[in-house]
């Protein structure tokens, strides 16, 4: 009699308990939607507030609104002083910082009226003090001081409703924060302002419209820099993975490896300038006495002189991407050496046993078990050559046809004093790296889901 009165009781301990969860579990999710609804519309509100803030007209004699100080004023304090006192100041204020932050993260989330109080007046008062000191608003102490309220309302909320209690959010956010600031300040709005900038004219005053993506594919600096930018982006990853690979291979079964690799190596170690600067005089073309290699060869034969940097149509472009390719290829023969080093042995003595020619079991065995390392190789070589600026300034500056994005965007601004020009080769630029970085993004995680 007493097992069977205590199953029932068992089986109706276990119901409740079951119902308990999942009335908790609904509750949660109740709090957890509330609070993304409610931050939501306050990230609405600061967005608008923000927009008012800064498209707003211009107040004439107006005077700005401050605390006293502000980053401006500070560095121009900073930059009157001795260097040696400079150096001294900005350490103490890094320390005293990044000290403020870390007392803040160890003392702030704890339990505690007292620490309650510390949290809700930091929520606060740190945004008011980031927007006052960031610049001096003028007749704008009201949308400060409201991004200031909405914002330390939202963090204080979320905070307080966290699932792993209060303080546990605001000393994520206030931990994150510095390198968030950073990457705002100096990544994200330099993105949207170029973007855009891209669509206004050259003074940065007239909105244009597509204007100038039309002249980046039209024009024949703009033209020229995309048709070469891609045939970088598709010749100098392909060459250097190839034959840094092939390196890889034979030079680890060969003598003197270490020294070999370190010789190949060296390229990579020397700056685009400077490997623009020796192959000028490999490429030297001048009248009488050849001081370039090339022409030094040619001569001795009884031809010609040949300007190499000035043959068209792409022979120059080849040329340059010469200098480049050499240059990147001992970054992917260690690479590629290492991954190759790595791949079992077992796996090619199985191969070698079933028959395989050394060719078949680099086909088929070694190349597949790299194939992630040749995968980041081919795209940081690529992203670099779309990048490329230092070898076609010091070799050709651009001219007879061999102007790449990189070197057309800041020839524009700097030259032609075009922001508007300059800004749309810049998104076109960015629109070129991003599928690089996508497809370099998704082939490392199939990597790991295999592994």
């Amino acid at each position: 009699m007493t097992d069977t009165t205590q199953v029932p009781e068992a089986t109706e301990a276990a119901r409740t308990g079951t119902e308990y969860s999942d009335e908790k579990e609904a509750g949660l999710s109740k709090k957890r939607r509330l609070t993304i609804l409610v931050t939501t519309i306050g990230f609405i509100l600061l967005a608008a507030l923000f927009l008012f803030m800064v498209t707003r007209p211009p107040v004439e004699d107006a005077r700005p609104t401050t605390i006293g100080l502000s980053f401006n004023s500070f560095f121009r304090w900073l930059g009157d002083l001795n260097p040696i006192l400079q150096i001294a100041v900005v350490l103490v204020v890094f320390f005293a910082v990044v000290g403020l932050i870390l007392l803040l993260i160890e003392f702030a989330p704890r339990k505690g009226r007292g620490y309650f109080w510390l949290r809700l007046a930091t929520c606060f008062l740190l945004p008011l003090l980031a927007f006052m000191m960031l610049r001096p608003y003028q007749n704008a102490v009201i949308y400060v001081v409201g991004i200031a309220v909405i914002l330390g309302a939202l963090l204080f909320w979320a905070d307080y409703r966290a699932r792993e209690g209060a303080g546990h959010l605001y000393q994520l956010i206030l931990f994150a924060a510095p390198a968030s600031i950073l990457l705002l300040v100096g990544l994200v709005y330099p993105a949207v302002a170029t973007f855009i900038q891209s669509f206004f004219d050259k003074s940065g005053e007239q909105f244009v419209g597509m204007e100038n993506y039309i002249w980046v594919f039209t024009n024949p600096q703009g033209f020229w820099s995309v048709i070469n930018s891609i045939i970088w982006v598709l010749v100098a990853p392909t060459f250097a993975t190839v034959i840094g690979l092939a390196y890889a291979v034979f030079i680890d079964r060969a003598r003197g490896e270490k020294a070999l690799k370190i010789l190949i190596f060296m390229p990579f170690a020397i700056s685009f300038v400077g490997a623009g600067i020796i192959w000028g005089f490999m490429y030297d073309f001048r009248q009488g006495d050849q001081i370039g290699l090339l022409n030094a060869i040619v001569t001795a034969f009884g031809l010609p002189p040949v300007p190499w940097l000035t043959i068209q149509p792409l022979i120059n472009t080849l040329l340059l991407l010469a200098v480049f390719i050499w240059s990147q290829t001992g970054l992917a023969m260690v690479i590629l050496s290492a991954a190759v080093k790595a791949v079992p042995t077992e796996q090619i003595e199985a191969a070698a046993l079933d028959g395989a020619s050394a060719w078949q079991r680099f086909r088929n065995v070694t190349v597949p078990g790299i194939r992630s390392s040749i995968v980041v190789v081919f795209t940081t070589i690529a992203i670099g050559a779309l990048k490329i600026y230092d070898i076609v300034a010091v070799m050709t500056g651009g001219r007879n046809d061999t102007t790449v994005l990189a070197f057309e965007m800041v020839n524009q601004q700097q030259r032609f004093q075009s922001y508007g020009h300059s800004a749309a080769l810049a998104v076109v630029l960015f629109l070129f790296v991003v599928p690089l970085i996508v497809f370099n993004v998704v082939q490392i995680r199939k990597q790991r889901e295999i592994r």
